[in-house]
């Protein structure tokens, strides 16, 4: 059995042969075929240009487009084997984490905010779902947040 799969393996299907000898012929370089065959392509090349984009209304601005990013984060945050406390209230539990201009500041419950010099941005994004939701306002992102 093993035998007929490797003589299968070794041997050109007839399409893969004339592809071969097709290109064989292309790479010639004043083959009557070849020349025929670049008139077909620059013939073809000549099509109606068509705006294939969205409107700007319905596209989605990417994440260096957004003024910031946010996220809940339930669970206590442990950070260099420390658990981190709003510095406020004393609050450890139940974060909002913002993302914005290349600093990630921790928000609690009480509305306290403190920047975290230890989170940067690519911690952000490999702990960041996806994007679920876009808002026009700050405030508008706190009160879908439930903060």
């Amino acid at each position: 059995m093993f035998h007929r799969i490797r003589r299968r393996a070794a041997e050109l299907n007839e399409a893969e042969g004339q592809f071969f000898e097709l290109s064989a012929r292309l790479q010639q370089p004043d083959s009557p075929e070849a020349e025929r065959v670049w008139a077909e392509l620059e013939r073809g090349k000549q099509f109606a240009a068509v705006d294939d984009f969205l409107p700007p209304e319905l596209r989605v601005p990417s994440r260096d487009q957004l003024g910031g990013m946010m996220m809940p984060w339930t669970q206590p945050l442990v950070l260099d084997g420390e658990m981190v406390a709003c510095s406020e209230c004393g609050a450890y539990r139940d974060w909002l984490i913002l993302c914005t201009r290349d600093q990630v500041w921790l928000r609690c419950r009480a509305g306290h905010q403190q920047l975290e010099t230890r989170l940067d941005t690519a911690w952000y994004n490999r702990n960041s779902g996806p994007t679920v939701s876009r808002h026009a306002t700050f405030e508008d992102c706190l009160r879908h947040h439930g903060h």
